[in-house]
């Protein structure tokens, strides 16, 4: 049984044969394994964020069902969410519009900790600063930085505060949605060398979207390549890369500027 399902799900957005009506996600069924590091590569508008918002049941299919552990997550109601909130963690593509301005780094990276249906769990340790120091430690960050605003950090470092914050929880499954594609190019593969490590230190399993087929070849041993709400092609990253059998895909490789990692 692989850990993710996700089992002929469609997205639409408005209702079906009206103006402005759009079909985000069309009949994607694919499987996560636990320890995969699965990279969904597309140009814009190809679904690949729609697909992992509905993974991380921050949106829900119109048709179709997710499955986390053989446990159906789609269509369930936020308060029935208790064990995938714990499970999967996310990092969002702007560290600047994903972390509260108003908040201090310790508070923001500890809030999961604080959560009512963590604690129900009894899994959440008593002392929250240890935790703290740990996972700052664990992005190459100091203590001191719990401290401080995200205004007063750079780019990269709010990304590793947004990281940090998602492996709080101690979770098993890590969905980083265009986790570099914000950041100057000068820190973007620090970041992406980051998860990558990361993900091998704690045993994550990893969803990355991208626009890029360089970044989750990286980072990724799976990739699959997204067209207008459907899986254009699927395979090891390296095949894709090396070998891409469909002609969108090849399009693709050639036309997105990649950076030297």
């Amino acid at each position: 049984m692989s850990l993710y399902e996700v089992d002929h799900v469609s997205r639409r957005y408005g209702r079906d044969g009206t103006a402005g009506s759009v079909l985000a996600v069309d009949d994607v069924s694919l499987a996560v394994e636990a320890g995969q590091r699965l990279g969904i590569v597309g140009e814009s508008g190809s679904g690949k964020s729609t697909l992992v918002r509905m993974m991380a049941a921050l949106d829900q299919p119109t048709s179709g069902v997710i499955r986390l552990r053989d446990d159906v997550v789609s269509h369930r109601r936020e308060r029935d969410l208790g064990a995938l909130r714990s499970s999967v963690q996310l990092v969002f593509q702007d560290p600047r519009s994903s972390l509260d301005p108003r908040m201090l780094v310790g508070t923001i990276v500890t809030e999961p900790l604080r959560s009512r249906l963590l604690k129900s769990s009894g899994d959440v340790p008593t002392d929250h600063r240890t935790r703290l120091a740990e996972v700052l430690e664990s992005v190459d960050l100091p203590l001191e930085i719990a401290d401080r605003f995200p205004h007063e950090l750079s780019g990269g470092q709010r990304q590793r505060v947004a990281i940090a914050r998602a492996l709080a929880p101690r979770p098993q499954v890590l969905i980083a949605d265009e986790p570099v594609s914000a950041l100057d190019v000068s820190v973007r593969a620090q970041v992406l060398n980051l998860v990558r490590d990361l993900v091998s230190a704690h045993g994550l399993t990893l969803v990355m979207v991208s626009h890029d087929l360089t970044v989750v070849r990286h980072v990724c041993d799976t990739v699959i390549v997204m067209r207008r709400g459907r899986i254009e092609e699927r395979g090891p990253s390296e095949q894709l890369y090396e070998d891409p059998q469909s002609a969108y895909t090849k399009e693709l490789l050639a036309s997105i500027p990649r950076f030297r990692l």
